[in-house]
């Protein structure tokens, strides 16, 4: 294994922070009580749990009976599809949804298994940078929509949806509106009432925060059928004993993501676009995928000609830099990202992009060492393959 390692997957997941580590501990020994129970380390749980849950809510701008905990990303997306979507239909509300066609898998999978049970679906194209037009939000509504699903900032571009737009379109119509915004916390503003959103989920894990943790916010009066059956946990809305070193950590991560957010996003733009003017200008036949500008700080998806980016990934790593083809869930797969497909890309062009993405650590030396050993081995590839 190369001694020097340069971790360039931030969207993939985040090394947990110290300071978050610290407040988790005592809730694994010390303080490891049932929040359901009555005596006092039950008690302290429920309070650990109470302070987590008006953390989150003060970033979100929401009250704390807004906020469920979840055991991350993937649940809160399928909580608030198939919980809105089954609870609507039955109130004889309809049954069709929307969603845009470069959802996470989380997203997709869960609108195609409620397409199993009889709704219809409707996949929201995206331009050339992988933005939704509200316009065709608009077109593509329907008396019977329930739900539309779009993507704060895509996990593999990093392009920006503009979510307030959209939402408000939704609700000008009567449709709850769900956003993804797992890779927007300590990036972009989470407020949902600027956003127009109804539901929201996060996780732990992309804002150095633990794994197996997150949240859902659904708006005060939101019909949501639990998908987890059990206790009464969450105001009945997902069963389950807390995780409460994990809340305690999510909430922890996601106040000091906030609370770093300007400073981290633009040290993280500067990096991200030196790294990208460097490339573009040494490197022929290179693009950046994504909108230019409206993208996330810290993302840099770039593709090049007449190579596979699996085996340029490799090259990366026999050298100690971690990156990525695109979304962490897909990554062993040799299919096409759908993102870059449904952004118009060939197979090829897609099959030959790579997903930079920077984070707390990342330092202009490192960035220096991927532009010095990045070109040669894109040559590399190019002669081999010819």
């Amino acid at each position: 294994m190369n001694k020097r390692i340069v971790y360039l997957d931030h969207a993939a997941t985040t090394p947990l922070a110290p300071e978050v580590l610290e407040v988790m501990l005592p809730y694994f020994s010390l303080q490891a009580g049932n929040p359901s129970s009555i005596h006092q380390l039950g008690r302290a749980a429920l309070h650990a749990l109470d302070d987590a849950r008006e953390q989150v809510a003060l970033v979100l701008g929401c009250t704390r009976r807004e906020v469920i905990f979840t055991s991350g990303g993937s649940e809160g997306a399928n909580l608030a599809l198939k919980g809105v979507a089954l609870a609507q239909r039955a109130r004889g509300r309809g049954a069709h949804l929307i969603v845009s066609a470069i959802e996470h898998h989380a997203v997709l999978h869960a609108a195609e298994a409620l397409q199993t049970l009889g709704f219809e679906l409707t996949l929201l194209p995206v331009d050339r940078n992988g933005l939704v037009q509200p316009s065709d939000l608009q077109t593509a509504l329907r008396p019977d929509t329930v739900l539309v699903s779009v993507m704060y900032a895509n996990n593999e571009v990093g392009s920006i949806q503009p979510i307030p737009a959209l939402g408000a379109i939704c609700r000008a119509a009567g449709v709850f509106f769900h956003s993804d915004a797992v890779q927007a916390a300590g990036a972009l503003p989470l407020d949902v009432e600027t956003l127009h959103v109804d539901l929201l989920s996060l996780t732990g894990h992309k804002c150095y925060g633990p794994k197996g943790v997150g949240v859902l916010y659904a708006r005060r009066g939101i019909p949501l059928q639990p998908q987890i059956n059990g206790g009464g946990q969450e105001r009945r809305r997902r069963a389950g004993t807390e995780n409460v070193p994990g809340i305690v950590g999510f909430a922890a991560a996601l106040s000091q993501a906030e609370a770093q957010r300007g400073a981290a996003s633009q040290r993280l733009s500067h990096l991200r676009d030196h790294l990208i003017t460097k490339v573009l200008g040494t490197i022929p036949d290179s693009w950046l995928n994504g909108d230019p500008t409206q993208r996330l700080p810290n993302n840099a998806n770039l593709g090049f000609a007449g190579i596979e980016g699996e085996s340029l990934l490799l090259l990366l790593d026999q050298v100690g830099i971690c990156a990525s083809s695109g979304s962490a869930c897909t990554s062993g797969s040799l299919e096409p990202s759908h993102v870059l497909v449904a952004m118009g890309l060939t197979p090829e062009a897609a099959n030959g992009s790579v997903r930079f993405t920077l984070g707390q650590t990342t330092t202009s030396d490192e960035v220096a060492y991927l532009l010095e050993v990045l070109p040669p081995m894109i040559a590399r590839l190019r002669e081999v393959s010819q």
